[in-house]
């Protein structure tokens, strides 16, 4: 980060949002539609690194749900909402369909309240299936399933341009974009006219203390993810623990990619929804996840124990697939909090919403969740004016292996012949797509930032070759040599 993303020491801000996660990023998108100066800030370097970065990517019908929670319905809602912005900026979305395996009998008895609870919640299309069927549709499966139930709407999508480009359009629509602001305290201001104060009142004002200066706003959101709950402490509250819980995954090499074509998911039970084998928008297989609490909220590594559960499970689900080669393994945490719903509670005394209790089905709901956030801020008392001066959404890079990419476009190539000139041979990455990375409005802070915009480095070789060649390209150009990351990406 450049010294640029300092706010003006003057800045009174309507609306500070603290996280530019998924969650975090579509809270300050929606925000920005309005007559509101608004803030997104984030610890890290760059949008979408912490959770967001490492889930599933999973775009849920929300069918297994608990009926009649906050997160059902703004699951369901965020699948119709995030579908249509998909289509809109080119977010890659495959709907491949889902289908829930039992290999017990108490599975299979499950299966028809999971059907009732998914009528529950809106979704009427699942249908139960015989272990005939279930072998007809994914062949590849190993012996013993009794059953199964279909869930034909749920779908893949590109998690990381899902982030980028709602912390895109939200800049675009005048949100202020600040990176490595990690906040480390919270001070409440007395009522004072603030130079270049858009409303000109005297409001009293929360600034924020960040590693990299003060940030002033008038309301502040908090959706801060796995920091949720000790942000929260700052305003004096203690609604809820964040246990991060660590997520492993192994990605299997696209030559798999015809054993799953579509999502396979276990019978959810009490310990959790277990292992699912499902394929990705790349074009890969993956395999997970684990579910481990841990207590450090930073500690993404993989592990050897992690590991050998991931191939005793899949021995079981999917014998064939372990004989496919790894391409990448990986961890991410989830937000697991002691609270059994979606915590979004306003404090309108101190001009502070909650945005907690976040799961997995935070990618779904994520334009549902900002939609859901305006009213109740509005409620709190924001004065809420549409604008009707509001930019296109933007567009974004294709990741998704099932469509076109730079180097199949010959069209494209003719207009610009460095989407004819391979870098990444293992996902077929164009020099010009790193390029055009670099001169985007969110352009990567580092090397694992450009790898979940282009895909550059992702594949089989895991950078053996393109890694020297990207870094090369970018100081022919006279780009900034992009930082080495530690974390090894799917």
């Amino acid at each position: 980060m450049t010294d640029d993303s300092r706010p003006p020491a003057e800045t009174v801000y309507d609306v500070a949002v603290i996280g530019a996660g998924v969650v975090g990023s579509a809270i300050a998108r929606e925000l920005a539609g309005h007559a509101l100066s608004v803030a997104l800030l984030d610890a890290r370097d760059d949008v979408g690194d912490g959770t967001s970065k490492a889930n599933t990517a999973i775009l849920h019908t929300g069918f297994d749900a608990k009926p009649g929670t906050l997160e059902s319905r703004l699951v369901r809602r965020g699948y119709t909402l995030l579908s249509a912005y998909a289509g809109a900026t080119g977010i890659p979305v495959e709907r491949t369909g889902a289908l829930l395996v039992a290999w017990t009998r108490e599975e299979l008895d499950a299966l028809p309240g999971l059907r009732e609870k998914a009528v529950a919640n809106g979704y009427e299309h699942c249908e139960p299936v015989t272990a005939e069927e279930v072998y007809r549709q994914v062949p590849a499966l190993g012996p013993g399933a009794l059953g199964g139930l279909t869930v034909p709407d749920e779908s893949i999508i590109c998690t990381w341009t899902t982030t980028l480009a709602l912390a895109t359009d939200a800049q675009a629509r005048g949100a202020r974009v600040l990176l490595g602001h990690r906040v480390e305290s919270v001070r409440r201001d007395p009522a004072v006219r603030a130079v270049g104060d858009a409303h000109g009142g005297t409001d009293p004002t929360t600034t924020l203390l960040t590693s990299r200066g003060p940030v002033t706003a008038r309301w502040v959101v908090n959706a801060a993810g796995l920091g949720a709950d000790v942000l929260d402490g700052l305003f004096g509250h203690r609604r809820f623990t964040v246990t991060p819980r660590r997520g492993e995954l192994l990605v299997y090499d696209k030559q798999a990619r015809p054993l799953a074509d579509r999502i396979v998911l276990p019978v959810p039970s009490k310990a959790g929804k277990g292992v699912l084998i499902s394929p990705t928008i790349y074009g890969n297989v993956m395999l997970g996840p684990t579910a481990e609490d841990l207590t450090d909220r930073t500690d993404t590594g993989t592990s050897e124990a992690g590991f050998a559960f991931l191939l005793d499970k899949g021995a079981r689900l999917m014998p064939t697939l372990l004989e496919e080669e790894v391409t990448a393994s990986y961890a991410g945490l989830r937000a697991a909090a002691d609270h059994g719903d979606y915590l979004i509670e306003p404090d309108p005394g101190q001009r502070y919403l909650l945005v907690g209790g976040i799961r997995s089905t935070g990618l779904t709901a994520s334009l549902a969740i900002a939609e859901y956030v305006r009213g109740v801020l509005a409620e709190a008392g924001l004065a809420l004016e549409p604008r009707a001066d509001l930019p296109g959404p933007p567009a974004m890079p294709n990741l998704g292996e099932a469509f076109t990419r730079p180097y199949q476009d010959a069209a494209l190539i003719a207009k610009d012949s460095a989407y004819g000139r391979v870098v990444c041979f293992c996902e077929r990455v164009t020099e010009g797509e790193i390029r055009d990375a670099f001169l985007s409005p969110l352009p990567p802070a580092g090397l694992d930032g450009l790898r979940r915009r282009t895909r550059v480095m992702n594949g089989r070789c895991q950078g053996f070759y393109c890694g020297a060649r990207t870094e090369a390209l970018l100081a022919e150009r006279g780009t900034p040599r992009p930082t080495q990351d530690q974390e090894t990406s799917a």
